[in-house]
């Protein structure tokens, strides 16, 4: 990470939440909520699977520390250092939220609804990802990673800007979903929309591959 207040941050999110859980851990239930269905029915399991979301915190926070200077394409990271920063907070957010979810239901079981909390954060994360994706430089950990695109920078950058394009639509569908249609149509849609754009964009930086080999 670039931004050295961003680079605190990330790690600030996962003491925090270290924080939080070791202080509401006694009171907990024996059993929580470990996982929800698409009927909002939650399922559960002890209490110490809490630990294993916490604990993902601080071990996310330190590998997307560390894979910028792991990757051999180390110097293209300083071109999207702004998205790279961006999306390492992202992901401290949203396991953060999940973590809150589990945490109020165990609580206070079933005043949230699930489903709709976590499709809006999809659907954002998308749209987040579909900005910035054309600004994503060639590497091995992060983007489009095809044997297309880390042959060719050409390809790289043209099946970055048709992927920015097709998640910004992904999230802007998903939002609509989750706020118009009932919650079993959206998960649908989800994996309709990750399947069919993720097909397009290898089938695409396949083609462009092609196109240029024979250039």
């Amino acid at each position: 990470m670039k931004n050295k207040y961003l680079r605190i941050l990330n790690y600030a999110i996962a003491v925090v939440v270290i924080a939080v859980v070791a202080c509401l851990y006694p009171r907990l239930p024996e059993q929580i909520p470990t996982h929800w269905g698409i009927n909002g029915i939650s399922s559960y399991g002890a209490k110490f699977n809490i630990w294993l979301l916490a604990g993902m915190h601080p071990l996310f926070a330190v590998l997307l520390d560390l894979t910028p200077h792991m990757d051999p394409r180390r110097n293209n990271y300083q071109k999207f250092s702004g998205f790279y920063d961006s999306f390492c907070i992202g992901m401290q957010l949203f396991l953060a939220v999940v973590t809150g979810i589990i945490l109020r239901e165990s609580f206070f079981p079933g005043q949230l609804h699930t489903a709709k909390i976590i499709f809006f954060m999809l659907a954002f994360m998308f749209l987040l990802i579909g900005n910035y994706m054309p600004k994503v430089q060639s590497n091995f950990y992060m983007g489009i990673k095809t044997p297309w695109t880390l042959s060719s920078d050409q390809v790289w950058r043209k099946t970055h800007r048709l992927g920015g394009k097709l998640y910004a639509v992904c999230g802007i569908l998903l939002l609509l979903s989750a706020l118009i249609l009932p919650d079993s149509i959206t998960v649908v849609l989800l994996i309709v929309l990750v399947f069919v754009s993720t097909f397009i964009v290898i089938l695409a930086s396949w083609l462009w591959w092609q196109k240029e080999s024979k250039e």
